[in-house]
């Protein structure tokens, strides 16, 4: 009999053939298979030829606050309860930490079946700097609030990985290529493991080109960190610089895009501290 613990198992991303062994052997042997698509369990299950030994439930973003505690319970109670996702880690992106922290605070244990990462994939594969690196996320959904998002990420030294929708990619990559920098070295990574897997590297600006013709799948973006010896032109001087353009003639926007691409700085930081100086 297996003991009672919560356990985060994390899927294939893509290939079912990045299951691993332990993976197959939770699923047979849990008391209790908590799922967020139950469907997609499913078909996972018969690609890897294997029948899930317990009862399945439901678990995802619209159901976490009722079925938290009923899981906490059942692992209280003795069960092995297995939290799968669609894709990759549990919690990470997707439900999960509501009930890893239930299960924290009444001292259950709370283990995990390691696997299938697009975080870990996409920045092995970018070819960018991976000695450190931050997870973003998905960023807002709302222009305003994507730049703002961005804006407070203008600074990171690390390298920074994202998770986007592939009908907002244009706009996310357009909006990181105005704050971030048109030449800001990034990846995009797409449909990791699976049949047509593609990686896009090259500048912001040139990425979110390519982009504008429409991109399909799941999606990873990673971003280069700023780079300190841009980044260290302060900006004060940065802006000292961009007013004295502006006073020959210059367009205050284009003369921001420059300097931005020049120092690392953010482009609308340059702008609105400019604008304040006027």
């Amino acid at each position: 009999m297996s003991s009672p613990a919560l356990v985060l198992a994390a899927t294939p991303i893509g290939d079912a053939r990045d299951a691993s062994p332990r993976l197959l052997e939770e699923l047979a042997g849990a008391d209790v298979v908590a799922a967020e698509d139950t469907r997609r369990l499913r078909r996972l299950t018969e690609r890897l030829g294997i029948e899930v030994g317990g009862q399945v439930v439901s678990y995802h973003e619209h159901n976490e606050g009722t079925k938290t505690p009923e899981l906490v319970a059942r692992v209280a109670g003795g069960s092995r309860v297995v939290l799968v996702t669609d894709a990759g880690m549990p919690s990470v992106s997707d439900p999960g930490y509501r009930l890893v922290s239930a299960c924290v605070e009444a001292d259950l244990p709370v283990t995990c079946v390691p696997g299938p990462s697009a975080v870990l994939m996409s920045l092995a594969v970018s070819g960018l700097p991976v000695d450190r690196f931050c997870f973003e996320g998905f960023l807002p959904r709302k222009a305003g609030e994507r730049a703002r998002a961005l804006q407070a990420l203008a600074e990171e030294p690390r390298t920074m990985v994202f998770f986007e929708a592939p009908h907002r990619l244009a706009a996310t990559l357009t909006t990181m290529a105005e704050v971030l920098g048109p030449d800001r070295p990034a990846a995009v990574c797409r449909e990791l493991t699976k049949t047509y897997e593609e990686v896009r590297r090259g500048g912001l600006a040139e990425l979110a080109g390519w982009a504008e013709e429409g991109v399909r799948g799941e999606i990873t973006v990673v971003v280069s960190g700023a780079d300190p010896a841009a980044t260290a032109v302060g900006v004060d001087q940065a802006v000292a610089q961009v007013l004295a353009r502006v006073e020959g003639g210059e367009r205050l926007k284009t003369v921001c895009r420059e300097v931005a691409a020049r120092t690392g700085l953010s482009a609308k930081v340059l702008y609105d501290t400019a604008l304040g100086s006027r």
